[in-house]
């Protein structure tokens, strides 16, 4: 399956967890922030903190009431894999590894190994890249980035 059917199946699901968002904004926020304009529900997903932005923040997927259908990861490479545990106990069956390509070590929630583990047990992972860059909405900037992570070799 190519990156942008990937892409469009992940974000034809409604409601999507960002897992890492932060307390004091960030790249998680951000996201937070962009797919709820887009018009998806969108749930702040970190062990701790319980509101983000006035709003109920949980500790893990698991806890969130009616689920979600995807997950956007926005924490450290060692900690995904925890995750990606999180995402086949709580049947969450699209996950997004978010990788920042520009800006190199530590803007990278890529694990491989939590990908190879999250594909044998059927979830649909991307690993790298952006969800902002992808469907419809998707602003100028994260489109110039798709075009030169495309043309670089850099999207996953």
């Amino acid at each position: 399956m190519s990156l942008k059917s990937e892409a469009a199946s992940f974000l034809s699901q409604k409601r999507i967890a960002v897992v890492g968002v932060s307390r004091s904004g960030g790249t998680g926020s951000g996201i937070l922030t962009a797919l709820r304009k887009r018009g998806y529900t969108t749930i702040p997903v970190n062990p701790q903190a319980t509101e983000i932005d006035g709003e109920p923040c949980y500790h893990t997927l698991q806890e969130i009431p009616g689920g979600v259908d995807a997950a956007v990861v926005v924490t450290r490479p060692e900690a995904v894999d925890a995750v990606v545990d999180d995402c086949i106990a709580a049947g969450v069956g699209h996950v997004w590894m978010h990788e920042n390509a520009f800006f190199g070590a530590g803007a990278s929630s890529v694990s491989d190994a939590a990908a190879t583990k999250g594909r044998a047990a059927g979830l649909n992972v991307i690993a790298g890249g952006c969800p902002l860059m992808f469907g419809e909405g998707a602003d100028f900037g994260h489109r110039c980035m798709r075009w030169l992570l495309e043309r670089t070799g850099k999207l996953p």
